[in-house]
């Protein structure tokens, strides 16, 4: 009996291909659309300026089941309040559960679509978020001037800071020393 309820279900998609619904992944690859609620790689939301929105009041660090977050931050420039330095996330050691976007009082964060993590260093799975170091974006736009506005910004790159390929040893990923032989013009070398 169950054959035949089985042999029913591929002649149905056999004759109907228009119905299935395995993907052809990875070939698929260009039309593929993850479903809404699809929790993938972790992201700093952005204004259509580019600034983002964290204040750096570690909530997500805290409410994070196994610590895959980092948040190193410093006393602003002009506010004296915390401001993010370096957001470390861990790709290797997240589940997903989605506890820091649900926390974030600014709504900061966002879960995108990516899925695709293979690689063959799991170094290369730990990285800065921010691509900023600064005040966050309500802070920003309160300063008319455009070169102020840069002044209190400084670039972060994905590989910088506390993570492994920035020569920080973390538990389960040795640190790679990548770190430049030459000090920046604060007399830190940097990486």
């Amino acid at each position: 009996m169950s054959l035949f309820k089985g042999m029913k279900v591929t002649f149905h998609y056999l004759s109907h291909p228009s119905t299935v619904v395995t993907q052809q992944y990875p070939e698929n690859r260009k039309t593929l659309r993850m479903a809404d609620r699809f929790r993938g790689q972790l992201a700093f939301v952005r204004d259509e300026n580019g600034y983002h929105k964290c204040i750096s009041c570690h909530t997500c660090e805290t409410a994070c089941p196994n610590g895959s977050i980092v948040i190193d931050d410093r006393k602003g420039a002009t506010t004296g309040k915390n401001e993010i330095n370096h957001f470390v996330w861990r790709f290797d050691s997240c589940t997903f559960c989605n506890m820091c976007v649900m926390v974030c009082p600014t709504a900061a964060l966002k879960m995108l679509p990516n899925f695709e993590s293979a690689v063959y260093d799991q170094r290369l799975l730990v990285y800065n978020l921010n691509p900023y170091a600064g005040p966050a974006a309500p802070v920003l736009l309160k300063v008319t001037d455009q070169e102020e506005r840069k002044k209190l910004m400084e670039a972060r790159k994905f590989y910088e800071g506390p993570v492994p390929l920035c020569g920080e040893a973390m538990p389960g990923c040795p640190a790679e020393n990548r770190i430049s032989p030459t000090p920046d013009s604060s007399g830190e070398k940097k990486c």
